[in-house]
């Protein structure tokens, strides 16, 4: 049976959560501006929350799943318009090198936050259009190629970049390989812009000439199938990191559409409006009508999510709810905020106040870690027992 009520304790930490959230949002508007600035790993307000991290890890086993903990926090912190007050040690690559690489590797880069490098100028969610090439000469793989829109690429130690092996094996030759930072031949091309989440410090990278050891290849295994499969075990091992971060990313979006609607449903009881769920459609406010409709949509989007991460608690396949997770999270992400500007008017694309940055930051939910479509595609090929060669 799925149960998603909180312990006393679970609420508590929430409570932190959004308290910690709340102290961040002055410093928002500040990095939303100055996008060349990074972070920094801890603002000074950090030391007086406890690490939300180890708390949870110290709970009794009563309580509700670390991982579904982790979307309800990601919920809560995204629904304020703040940045962290302290920087996660960890980002994508490390889910990665989680979920195929060998002990010996993990044990070696497993403290290294490490970012991933999928994303080119010429591919994004098909990942069988990679151009950035590994070339094996002697104990050495030479890389060579450019990648966009690295997620904490700033900041990281170094990264997991996807690159094939043989371009006429298409999935089957898509391998993945750890870079550090200093690595000859790896440049840090720029900080990309972005319309929003502009204190993420995304970057671009640029592969001359790369030379990494032969075992820093992920899983270590350099067979490349051939054939109509979906690719090398690495590749799926790589892959099956979307099943626990797509509903992370998800959580995130849902909770700026979350925040978007406490701050129009708060302004507008301000006004005298407020809305009665026991009143019948037609005697509601058009106003009303909206509010309502976008609460339960976030309602709906927030358990799938909850959904996917209780099946990956347990230990469960979760492929298919992680995506449907995703789409809805990446739907609601974006007509959530528009339907809080819709109610409120003119107001809220002034930068004075936080709606219209809820609606830049939400959007990107919807694109990276998937798009939408792949999304769908995702679900219909699980849902009809189709595989991606018969179902583009």
């Amino acid at each position: 049976m799925v149960d998603f009520t909180l312990s006393d304790n679970d609420k508590d930490i929430l409570e932190s959560v959004a308290a910690e959230a709340k102290a961040g949002e002055k410093y928002a508007r500040y990095y939303d501006e100055h996008e060349d600035e990074v972070l920094p790993k801890a603002f000074p307000e950090a030391k007086v929350f406890p690490s939300i991290l180890e708390r949870i890890r110290r709970r009794p086993g009563d309580d509700t799943a670390p991982f579904i903990m982790q979307m309800l926090i990601k919920l809560e912190r995204e629904a304020h318009n703040g940045v962290p007050l302290r920087q996660a040690p960890a980002a994508l690559g490390n889910a990665a090198l989680n979920a195929a690489g060998t002990p010996d590797q993990k044990a070696r880069w497993g403290q290294l936050m490490l970012a991933m490098s999928i994303t080119e100028p010429g591919a994004g969610s098909d990942t069988k259009a990679i151009q950035t090439t590994a070339t094996l000469d002697g104990d050495e793989w030479v890389l060579n190629g450019d990648k966009i829109f690295v997620t904490n690429g700033v900041r990281c130690a170094g990264t997991i970049v996807w690159a094939t092996v043989s371009k006429s094996a298409g999935r089957g030759g898509i391998k993945s390989f750890l870079v550090l930072k200093g690595t000859p031949g790896f440049d840090l091309v720029r900080k990309e812009k972005k319309l929003g989440i502009r204190s993420n410090d995304t970057a671009a990278y640029a592969f001359r000439d790369c030379r990494v050891p032969r075992d820093h290849l992920i899983g270590g295994d350099e067979s490349v199938p051939r054939g109509k499969g979906e690719g090398s075990a690495s590749y799926r091992g790589v892959l099956k990191t979307f099943n626990t971060t797509r509903p992370t990313v998800a959580a995130g979006g849902i909770g700026k559409a979350l925040g978007a609607f406490r701050y129009a449903r708060d302004r507008l009881a301000e006004e005298g409006v407020a809305v009665d769920w026991d009143e019948g459609r037609c005697d509601r406010s058009l106003a009303e009508q909206i509010l309502l409709e976008l609460e339960a949509d976030i309602e709906a989007a927030s358990l799938t999510v909850l959904r996917a991460a209780w099946l990956a608690s347990r230990g469960q396949p979760n492929n298919l709810e992680a995506s449907v997770a995703k789409a809805k999270g990446g739907e609601v992400c974006r007509s959530g905020p528009q339907r809080a500007m819709e109610v409120l008017g003119a107001m809220s694309l002034s930068h004075d106040h936080p709606v219209e940055q809820y609606l830049r930051d939400g959007r990107i939910t919807d694109i990276y870690e998937g798009t939408g479509q792949i999304q769908r595609l995702v679900i219909a090929r699980s849902i009809l027992g189709y595989s991606s060669a018969e179902l583009t």
